[in-house]
């Protein structure tokens, strides 16, 4: 089973579904900003990604700035911030056999299929 966190928003997101599409892998979408993540969802794809919290965050969004959020914030603060704003969730992210990718740039993702 293959699962795309998508924001169909970003084009960055939709390029990625396309390449999914165009190498015949169909995937579940899961809306992560309306379909939100929980807890352990969350502390799951970080883990499954082999990143820390911070890695997945859009620093540059405006919420980030907003909650105060910095490089000393701890990743409880981090993980919590991602959960209650979901638009700091760095995406797109593709999850195959319990493994994870970022799809930045979208062809990280054909690792999991390789």
């Amino acid at each position: 089973m293959t699962t795309i966190y998508h924001n169909p928003r970003c084009s960055k997101s939709r390029q990625t579904l396309a390449l999914l599409e165009e190498n015949g892998i169909q995937a579940d979408i899961r809306l992560y900003q309306k379909d939100i993540l929980s807890k352990v969802e969350l502390e799951l794809l970080i883990a499954q990604l082999k990143i820390q919290p911070i890695e997945l965050m859009r620093t540059k969004e405006t919420a980030y700035k907003e909650l105060g959020l910095n490089k000393d914030s701890s990743d409880e603060e981090r993980i919590q911030a991602m959960l209650n704003n979901p638009s700091l969730i760095e995406r797109p992210i593709v999850v195959h056999n319990n493994q994870a990718k970022l799809g930045r740039p979208p062809e990280n993702v054909l690792e999991l299929f390789g």
